[in-house]
């Protein structure tokens, strides 16, 4: 049974702004009930072209229902260009978080919102244009809709692309192409933080050299931090720069991983070590 948040059942029991907004300025709709989850999305503008009124009709499960319940309570009084700065994440963080398989709930709400801020712009057919070609069948997900998951949310694994997009969830035969995706988007991230980001003398390191670093910096700057709550972690392997961590104890499978990830052990590796280093969590 999933474990929802205190703020995930009451925007499930008590959604806010279902309906649909009359003479809306923005439509979006994504999914199908083929799948299992369908949004529908509409907003109106204000005089001063911010959002005074949005709402939402959706057929899912309680997490699609309170991703969009609270979709539609963050973008209101929002410019559209503050709008389309909002991400899954963002949403999810809102609810204080969603079980891991039901994020996808969450992206199918920032994609909704993009739909319908390209409806209000005249740009729908030449985004869906864009969308690349379909990498899952079974339920319809594009090539740009994997990419865009994987690096908004750090995803490493399949089953995370499952959990985010639903992809690779059904017959299975698209995995391959998802782990080559996820592979290629790791290398372009590493690629483009060698170009932005200055030498250290890290970065003259051997790779074994780099691991004996790496190895040393976590096990006495790190892993005492997650120690002191019941966490722990692993450093599985170093790829181009990519480090690759498997979190252990209460780390792993916590709400909070992803922040942990990202807000402490990528900030301290590139303060102390390299700023070309990434971290990736990996689960298997």
């Amino acid at each position: 049974m999933w474990e929802y948040t205190d703020k995930v059942k009451d925007h499930f029991l008590h959604p806010r702004n279902v309906g649909e907004v009359e003479n809306a300025d923005g439509v979006g709709e994504v999914g199908s009930m083929a799948c299992g989850d369908a949004l529908r999305l509409t907003f109106k503008l204000d005089t001063d072209k911010r959002i005074k009124d949005a709402r939402f009709k959706t057929f899912g499960c309680a997490s699609a229902i309170a991703s969009s319940s609270a979709l539609t309570e963050i973008i209101k009084g929002r410019t559209l260009e503050e709008a389309e700065k909002i991400t899954n994440k963002d949403i999810a963080e809102y609810l204080g978080g969603l079980p891991e398989a039901k994020m996808h709930c969450s992206v199918m709400g920032r994609e909704a919102l993009e739909e319908a801020i390209a409806y209000y712009r005249g740009t729908k057919r030449e985004k869906k244009m864009l969308e690349g070609k379909i990498v899952c069948e079974c339920f319809g997900v594009t090539e740009k809709e994997i990419r865009d998951a994987i690096k908004v949310n750090h995803l490493t694994t399949v089953e995370d692309v499952t959990n985010y997009t639903k992809a690779g969830g059904g017959c299975g035969k698209c995995q391959d192409d998802i782990k080559a995706l996820i592979k290629q988007v790791f290398l372009e991230a590493s690629e483009e933080a060698q170009k932005e980001h200055k030498h250290s003398p890290f970065d003259e390191l051997t790779n074994i050299q780099k691991i004996n670093r790496i190895t040393e910096f976590l096990t006495n700057r790190i892993r005492p931090t997650l120690q002191r709550d019941g966490g722990d972690l692993e450093l599985i392997d170093l790829d181009n720069n990519i480090v690759f961590i498997k979190l252990r104890g209460a780390c792993a499978g916590c709400i909070g991983a992803a922040s942990t990830m990202k807000d402490f052990i990528q900030k301290k590796i590139n303060e102390e070590l390299s700023e070309r280093l990434r971290v990736r969590e990996i689960s298997e």
